[in-house]
């Protein structure tokens, strides 16, 4: 549903994103992450025709950004990170706008507002006026315009900022139920919610594409070491230099709880049945035993420091983007 090739956007000497290139298939929700200045709002901008790429070519739907905008517009539904409503209207009176823009009309539009309204649980404020109301519920109309002609891909940025943790599960769930007939890139900070909602991960830094694939894939491909947590109920004086015998176990540490500790252990070994074993002879009161994954977090700041190791693209088996 979306493909861009080579996307390059120059403002004068600066380049804002160069030679970005990635696919969203149909149904697919698609993270977008990056920290600030990487480039994700450029490219976003590109792909709802709000700007035009120096370079390269961006589709949605099969029709050209560039030269066949307003087909573009009519497929996609965008909620830009200020919500783009008007606050003298009512919400009633704004999605009516809204719809009337769209060219939806009648019947249509009355059936097309009360399943944006009930699908951001708007019923109880929609004859209220827009700048009265609190952000979180600002958000959820913006939400709602970017649905409310049922588009087969959705823009978001940064769609839950301002809502309460209720509000956010329940925007959460509504984008995972849009999976499947819709298309989604999610522009967010908040990486568990990547991780809760999305399938795939695009990473965009310094304007180019550092990673691309599902979490768990970006995880198995930067870690260089299994890693085991381990508590204790009776640890000895000497069991952490036992535990350093165990063959396969390339380092342990102390933890901060008491009777904690970190194993580090050869990337593809799974050395808990022989920890185990190790702790029970010893008696030393096995309270857990856990392997510990390389979280979406550790990922992203892996893939994002501004280091002398930061060009580790070729590991994680991708190019670079930004926002």
């Amino acid at each position: 549903m979306i493909e861009v090739q080579n996307i390059t956007k120059r403002y004068g000497n600066l380049t804002a994103i160069d030679r970005v290139t990635f696919s969203v298939a149909k149904g697919e929700v698609l993270a977008f992450l990056g920290p600030n200045g990487a480039g994700k709002t450029t490219t976003m901008r590109i792909l709802t025709c709000f700007m035009p790429a120096t370079d390269g070519i961006a589709k949605v739907a099969g029709f050209d950004c560039l030269e066949q905008p307003m087909e573009v517009k009519r497929r996609i539904g965008y909620l830009p990170e200020t919500p783009p409503v008007y606050q003298e209207l009512t919400v009633t009176e704004y999605l009516t706008f809204v719809a009337r823009l769209r060219g939806i009309t009648g019947r249509e539009q009355t059936a097309a507002m009360d399943r944006s309204i009930e699908r951001l649980a708007l019923g109880s404020v929609r004859h209220r006026l827009i700048g009265n109301l609190s952000r979180g519920y600002r958000q959820r109309v913006g939400l709602a315009q970017a649905l409310l002609h049922d588009p087969p891909v959705l823009i978001l940025d940064e769609p839950t900022v301002g809502l309460d943790p209720k509000q956010i599960i329940e925007i959460r769930e509504l984008i995972k139920s849009l999976a499947g007939s819709h298309s989604v890139i999610l522009s967010t900070h908040i990486l568990p919610e990547a991780t809760a909602v999305c399938q795939r991960v695009v990473i965009i830094n310094g304007g180019r594409i550092v990673a691309e694939d599902t979490p768990d894939q970006l995880s198995a491909r930067l870690r260089q070491s299994e890693k085991i947590s381990l508590t204790l109920k009776a640890p000895q004086a000497d069991c952490l230099t036992r535990l350093q015998t165990i063959p396969g176990v390339l380092h342990v540490s102390a933890g901060q709880a008491p009777g904690s500790f970190l194993v580090e252990c050869a990337l593809g070994q799974d050395m808990r049945d022989e920890i185990a074993r190790v702790v029970v002879t010893q008696q030393w009161g096995l309270l857990e035993l856990r392997t510990i994954s390389m979280t979406l977090e550790d990922v992203f700041l892996k893939l994002t420091q501004h280091e002398d190791g930061l060009p580790q693209t070729a590991s994680v088996g991708t190019e670079v983007s930004a926002s």
